[in-house]
């Protein structure tokens, strides 16, 4: 059955007949409308009543140059006009052979392969197939487990799945594979009393029990470490001074594969194009999506050091995986364009520049009492919050339903903010703006965060 409607009233009754929404509770639309997002311009959006909302989180981690960019779409339309789609299986297109080649060209160290995907779930399934079959072929079968930090994110297919870190979302699928163990993650705000005081400690320590776990677990059965440099899940982690360093160290000491999971990280959101070259530490893999493209187009993959590709490139050996519309001529198009405005604009340059002013716009909050920390680095932050600044006591479950989806998250909406309201650890707010934006939309964050926070104090 066909249809086509234009009134917002038709629009709601089609999507709550016909739409299934992605990790969201359906029964909560039952009374009210679903939000319709009908256009973009620059670090906003419009709803189909014309509502401007500021993209306080670039759609999902992702619009890093803004929306309305007239450029990246005709860079699609004259691709998709010369050649709209052909497969990587055996063949190669001209515009999937300069991407991967400008992305080797940006990579640390020998990053110098290119494995495309359209997602990043697929990316990090695909790094952690080629750890099990490179390991295979190097005569070390026996590695195939995977370790990852607590509460972190990794996709949602069954493989990354198995590698993600919140219990709550994997049990609907259990069984999964076998091989995901978790660590400690760089909470500082919460971390162990021994340690509380001391950053560097801290670091040390949590690092120090990814070297326990391939103790605990047999080195010959671990295959990789998969860590984002500023883990999102839980409210923006950033990594303790030497973390990466030393994490580096125990990898290389049992062998085992440093994927730097880079889906949100990469591509300026922490001011440079990979946020392991901010840190300073060498993966053996990047897996990376998101922002490749600024969302005009689907696209993940991952980059991976000549050394495991080298029991490729001889004899039968073969990587035995593959995605149909992996390195997407159009999105391949699309990629470039996106990277164009980066050096153009200087997209890079305007996060570092800008960086210290949005931390500082947003740390005014803590005159709040519901606000225990503000964290991040460039333009990726999460704000904590808490019951008492003192103690740091969090919310219990039951609170944290009524304050994040009964109250915050609606009103910081209507309130014209796009943002993030998450508990999968303690609840926090999560901003991410286009990397566009400066003073003006920082401090239209503040102001709308300001006034939706105390207000949720108040009905405390």
């Amino acid at each position: 059955m066909t249809s086509s409607f234009d009134a917002a009233d038709d629009s709601q009754e089609a999507a709550k007949r016909n739409l299934w929404l992605h990790f969201t509770r359906m029964s909560s639309y039952a009374d009210s409308d679903i939000p319709v997002i009908v256009r973009g311009s620059g670090p906003y959006v419009y709803d189909q009543r014309g509502k401007r909302y500021l993209d306080g989180l670039a759609g999902l981690f992702v619009s890093q140059v803004g929306h309305g960019r007239t450029e990246i779409a005709e860079a699609g339309a004259r691709q998709a006009s010369e050649l709209a789609y052909f497969p990587l299986w055996s063949y190669a297109h001209p515009k999937a052979i300069e991407l991967a080649a400008r992305l080797a060209d940006m990579a640390p160290g020998d990053l110098n392969r290119v494995f495309f995907t359209t997602s990043g779930s697929e990316a990090v399934e695909s790094a952690w197939k080629l750890a099990k079959q490179y390991f295979k072929l190097i005569g070390q079968p026996e590695r195939y487990k995977v370790i990852s930090r607590e509460l972190a994110y990794h996709g949602t297919s069954m493989g990354a799945l198995a590698i993600t870190g919140l219990a709550d979302i994997k049990y609907p699928f259990e069984p999964l594979p076998p091989g995901g163990v978790r660590v400690p993650n760089t909470n500082f705000y919460r971390a162990p009393a021994f340690v509380r005081d001391d950053l560097d400690g801290f670091g040390q320590w949590a690092a120090d029990e990814i070297e326990r776990a391939i103790l605990r677990e047999g080195p010959a059965s671990v295959a990789a470490v998969y860590l984002e440099p500023v883990q999102n899940s839980g409210g923006c982690f950033p990594p303790p001074p030497g973390y990466f360093q030393r994490v580096r160290e125990i990898c290389d000491k049992y062998g085992v594969l440093l994927v730097s999971d880079e889906v949100i990280c990469a591509f300026g959101r922490l001011g440079y194009y990979f946020g392991s070259k901010r840190y300073g530490y060498q993966p053996d893999i990047i897996t990376f999506a998101k922002g490749l493209t600024s969302g005009y187009s689907p696209m993940g993959g991952m980059l991976v050091r000549d050394e495991l590709m080298e029991p490729f490139t001889a004899g039968t050996a073969t990587f035995l995986h593959g995605i149909t519309f992996a390195g997407h001529p159009v999105s391949a198009a699309v990629a470039l364009a996106n990277l164009d405005i980066f050096e153009k604009e200087d997209l890079l340059g305007n996060v570092r520049a800008h960086e210290a002013a949005f931390r500082a716009t947003l740390e005014k909050l803590n005159d709040l009492p519901i606000v225990g920390e503000v964290r991040g680095a460039g333009y990726f932050y999460g704000i904590e919050m808490v019951k008492d600044k003192a103690t740091r006591e969090t919310f219990s479950d039951d609170e944290s339903e009524r304050l994040l989806r009964g109250f915050l998250s609606p009103a910081l909406f209507d309130a014209g903010l796009v943002c993030r309201t998450d508990d999968r650890g303690d609840p926090v707010i999560q901003l991410s703006p286009p990397l566009i934006c400066g003073q003006e939309h920082f401090d239209e964050m503040e102001q709308i965060l300001r006034a939706v926070l105390t207000e949720a104090w108040s009905r405390i």
